[in-house]
């Protein structure tokens, strides 16, 4: 053996574990896959159920590829929203220090804590008849309630934390040094903020941003609620699939859930690259 070799050897250890621990890890991996694998493969099995025909049959019919469409779209809205300001809120709560500081930051997790369904909820009670900010909505001529706008409130609010808990930490650990050294250096506060603070949160920032899109993709009870379900209208891919399944369309539900599988998985592998490089 080379002494290359030895060295790589004595650097990295074989890692011998007990009979205890390897029970529990393969507890976990199975635990994980009844979890993640077997919905998936109803998934699949159910799409796939009258075959490849009515699977692309249903996926491609109007009303799922107008849901689909809404869907990705009030998802990239939602994204755009949180990601500018989440990441403002993120750095008022790190840089600043004011009174109150403790309850916005407590409210930041309210998304977690309150129901989606609650959510819609209060908006129809803010924006539906005779809801509290009617009046001003109406006398701009914008409708909120069982319309987009107030669909994307929904989504908005429902993944609101993900940005800002990510970036948080993110911004507590580089600290201040690198934006005063350039401050001294002559550059504004968009200068540093844009070639010193953001490529350092970036990672950080991207991963909030991948978690808020995987969250909005995949939100029902609030658009249940707020949306009214219009078929071709304010029908997202949940909402259809609800749908589906109440006319006992299996396979248009299967198929669109596969189909946002597909999505969330793909969000979730660049999840794990962000998270990596973080």
């Amino acid at each position: 053996m080379s002494k290359s070799e030895k060295a790589s050897s004595a650097a990295s250890p074989r890692v011998r574990r007990s009979r205890g621990e390897r029970v529990l890890i393969g507890a976990a991996v199975v635990y994980a896959a009844a979890l993640l694998l077997g919905p998936l493969i109803a998934a699949v099995w159910g799409s796939l159920s009258e075959g490849l025909a009515a699977f692309v049959r249903e996926i491609t019919t109007r009303d799922a590829i107008t849901a689909l469409r809404l869907t990705v779209i009030l998802a990239a809205a939602a994204t755009a929203i949180n990601t500018v300001f989440g990441l403002c809120i993120a750095w008022v709560l790190v840089r600043d220090k004011f009174q109150g500081r403790r309850i916005v930051n407590g409210l930041v997790d309210l998304p977690f804590a309150v129901s989606p369904v609650i959510a819609g909820l209060m908006l129809i009670l803010l924006f539906g008849r005779g809801g509290w900010l009617t009046s001003i909505t109406d006398s701009m001529g914008v409708k909120v309630v069982f319309a987009t706008p107030g669909m994307l409130l929904a989504t908005v609010f429902v993944t609101l934390p993900f940005v800002i808990r990510e970036v948080m930490p993110v911004l507590e650990q580089i600290g201040t040094a690198q934006e005063s050294a350039a401050y001294t250096l002559g550059a504004s506060s968009w200068q540093a903020f844009w070639h010193v603070t953001l490529p350092s949160i970036r990672w950080g920032l991207l991963y909030g941003v991948s978690l808020t899109f995987a969250r909005a993709l995949g939100e029902f009870g609030a658009l249940l609620v707020v949306s009214g379900g219009i078929s071709g209208l304010t029908e997202t891919s949940t909402l259809f699939i609800f749908r589906s399944l109440d006319d006992r369309n299996y396979v248009a539900a299967y198929a669109t859930a596969l189909v946002l599988a597909f999505l969330s998985f793909s969000v979730l592998i660049l999840m794990e690259f962000f998270k990596s490089r973080r």
